[in-house]
């Protein structure tokens, strides 16, 4: 799973703050590391249309209104969910030619 990925994964399950160095989790700034963490992932939504503008997620950060929930983000991988549709055909991707194998992997 790419950072993206895991940052979304532990969103969804109510433990982002996981993501932070364990100093600064416990410090009295957690409330804007999980701000800062739920405002980056709205800079990554899937669909342009539902990301906000550098200028209003400024503003997001540097003020206590409630954030919107954030969508699914773009350039979400997980190698397991990947591997295991590859491993239920019992073959190797390829690609629509034939001749060359694709492998999504993140960097």
């Amino acid at each position: 799973m790419n950072l993206l990925g895991h940052a979304w994964r532990l969103f969804m399950e109510g433990r982002p703050l996981e993501l932070a160095a364990e100093s600064i989790a416990i410090t009295c700034y957690s409330s804007e590391v999980l701000r800062s963490i739920h405002v980056a992932l709205l800079c990554v939504q899937d669909k342009p249309e539902d990301s906000q503008t550098c200028h209003v997620q400024y503003l997001m950060l540097g003020n206590n209104d409630s954030l919107p929930q954030p969508k699914h983000p773009g350039f979400f991988t997980e190698r397991d969910l990947l591997e295991a549709s590859y491993s239920s055909r019992m073959s190797k991707p390829s690609s629509a030619n034939e001749c060359s194998i694709s492998v999504l992997e993140a960097r």
